[in-house]
C-alpha cells in the first residue's frame, strides 16, 4: 500500500534539522519515500492512502546502536542470568522460548519508535533467527543488525552469557568464522571487564583480552567483510581496541590526545566511532545496591564507568569524532522501550544539543553502521522508517516518550504496543535529569 502524509511538521534527521511546517511526504508501495516537499507542490502516488497529520511532527525512526534482546531490564545477578541462559540454549523448548523472547523484545523496541536495532551479543545466535524471521515477513519488527555470539576470553565479560571463549588468536578467528557462517552482520568483542565481573574496587574496566587476540578477531572479521564493535570500559581498553582496528568502541573511558588521534585513524587505518551508553551506568549510582542486585564494590565501579562514559562522549564530541547512542537494553533498569531516555541523558548529562541528540539517534547512528543511505532520515529513495509525535522534540526530548504512530519499511506497526514495567519506570523517573 502507498501512503501520503499531509500537513506534517517535518524533522528530517539531518544535522541542522529545523521544523518544516505543512509538508507532504509520500511513500510508494515498495515502502520507499517517493516525494518530500511543501504541501502546495508535492503530491503522492495515485490511489495513495492519505494520512493527515494536522501539524503533528514526522521524523525518522530512532536507531539504537547497543541492545541485548535477551532481557527486559528487570534486575538479576549475572550468575543467575548465566545459569538460566545455559539451560535455555541446551534444549529445543528452551531455544523456542529464547526466540520468542527476543522477538517480543525487538517488537517492544519498534513499538517505542526504534525502527533499527543493532544487537551486540545475544545467546545461541537467537538474534539472527529473529532478524531472518522479520525479514521473511513472519513477524513485524525493526530492522535488525546482529552480532550473534561475541568473542571473549576466560573470565571475560559476557562469558557464559552471550560470548564464546577464545584462549588464543587462532581460536578468536575460529569464533569469528562461526559468526560469519551463522550470517551475523558484525562481530562483537569483549575486551575489558565490566561492572558486574570486576573483582576489585576501582577496576571495572580491567583489560581481559590480549592485544593479540583482539587484533586477530578484528582482522578475521574485516577479511570477511564484517564490522566490529567492542565492549570497553577503561582508557587501557580503548587503546587496545583502537590499535586492533575496532570500528565502534562501546561505552568508553577517559581519552587522551593519542587515543583521540587513533579514533581518526586506528591501527588498521580506519576511522572508529564511540557509542555512548549512559543508560546502564546511571542506575548503579542512583539506586540502592539491593535494587540493582549489585555489591558495594560494584556501586563504586559503576560510578567509575559512568564518569568514563560521559567523559569519553564529551571529549569525542569536542574533537568531531562520531558519537552514536545506544541503551544497552537488558541491563538492570534498562528496558527495551527507553531509547528516549538515552537522548535525554545525551543532552542533559553529556551536554549535546537537542538537535545533535536527534541527529545522532537517527541519521548519525545509521551512518555509523553503514546504513546511512538506507535509513535515518526522511529523504527520497530511503526506506520509510518514520515516527509521528504530537510534540516537538526540539523543545523537549521527552516528547519521544509518547510516539503516536510508527512506520517501518513503509508499513505501520499499529498492532504493536509498549508494555511498560511500571516498577522500573517509577524508579527511572525519579532520577531523570531535569531541564
Amino acid at each position: 500500500m502507498s501512503y501520503v502524509f499531509t500537513h506534517a511538521t517535518l524533522l528530517d534527521g539531518t544535522r541542522d534539522m529545523q521544523p518544516q511546517e505543512n509538508m507532504t511526504v509520500a511513500v510508494d508501495d515498495n515502502g520507499r519515500i517517493s516525494a518530500v516537499g511543501p504541501a502546495a507542490s508535492t503530491v503522492g502516488p495515485a490511489g495513495a492512502q492519505e494520512v493527515d497529520l494536522k501539524g503533528a511532527y514526522l521524523m525518522p525512526g530512532l536507531v539504537n546502536l547497543h541492545v541485548h534482546l535477551c532481557g527486559d531490564g528487570k534486575p538479576t545477578s549475572a550468575g543467575a542470568a548465566g545459569d538460566l541462559i545455559e539451560k535455555v540454549v541446551a534444549n529445543p523448548v528452551g531455544r523456542w522460548y529464547l526466540h520468542r523472547t527476543l522477538r517480543k523484545h525487538a517488537q517492544q523496541q519498534l513499538a517505542s519508535g526504534v525502527t533499527t536495532v543493532r544487537s551486540v551479543g545475544d545467546p545461541g545466535f537467537a538474534d539472527v533467527w529473529v532478524r531472518d524471521a522479520i525479514n521473511a515477513g513472519k513477524y513485524q519488527g525493526p530492522r535488525l543488525v546482529t552480532s550473534g555470539v561475541g568473542v571473549t576470553v576466560p573470565g571475560g565479560h559476557g562469558a557464559g552469557l552471550f560470548a564464546h571463549i577464545a584462549e588464543t588468536p587462532d581460536q578468536a578467528r575460529e569464533i569469528v568464522r562461526d559468526c560469519f557462517a551463522h550470517k551475523c552482520d558484525l562481530v562483537k568483542l569483549f575486551i575489558t571487564g565490566g561492572v558486574f565481573d570486576a573483582e576489585k574496587e576501582g577496576e571495572p574496566g580491567v583489560l581481559r583480552m590480549s592485544p593479540e587476540i583482539a587484533a586477530a578477531a578484528v582482522d578475521e572479521a574485516h577479511k570477511l567483510g564484517m564490522h566490529t564493535a567492542a565492549h570497553i570500559e577503561s582508557t587501557e581498553g580503548v587503546r587496545v581496541g583502537l590499535e586492533a582496528g575496532v570500528d565502534t568502541i562501546e561505552h568508553g573511558g577517559v581519552l587522551d590526545d593519542e587515543l583521540l588521534a587513533l579514533f581518526r585513524e586506528n591501527g588498521v587505518g580506519r576511522k572508529s566511532s564511540l557509542t555512548c551508553t549512559v543508560s546502564p551506568a546511571l542506575p548503579f549510582i542512583k539506586l540502592p545496591p539491593e535494587m540493582t542486585h549489585s555489591t558495594e564494590v560494584q556501586v563504586v565501579n559503576g560510578r567509575i564507568v559512568f564518569d568514563g562514559i560521559v567523559s569519553a562522549a564529551k571529549q569525542a564530541l569536542e574533537q568531531g569524532i562520531p558519537v552514536g547512542l545506544g541503551t544497552d537494553s537488558a541491563c538492570p533498569y534498562v528496558t527495551q522501550y527507553d531509547m528516549w531516555r538515552e537522548l535525554v541523558y545525551f543532552e542533559r548529562i553529556v551536554g549535546a544539543s537537542r538537535q545533535l541528540a536527534l541527529h545522532a539517534a537517527t541519521l548519525g547512528n545509521a551512518s555509523i553502521i553503514g546504513l546511512g543511505d538506507e535509513t535515518g532520515s526522511i529523504e527520497v529513495g530511503k526506506s520509510a522508517d518514520m515516527i509521528v509525535l504530537d510534540a516537538n522534540p526540539l523543545d523537549d526530548l521527552e516528547a519521544l516518550r509518547n510516539v503516536r504512530r510508527v512506520m517501518v519499511r513503509g508499513k505501520f506497526a499499529d498492532g504493536l504496543h509498549v508494555k511498560h514495567l511500571p516498577e522500573l519506570d517509577r524508579e527511572l523517573d525519579k532520577f531523570l535529569p531535569r531541564m
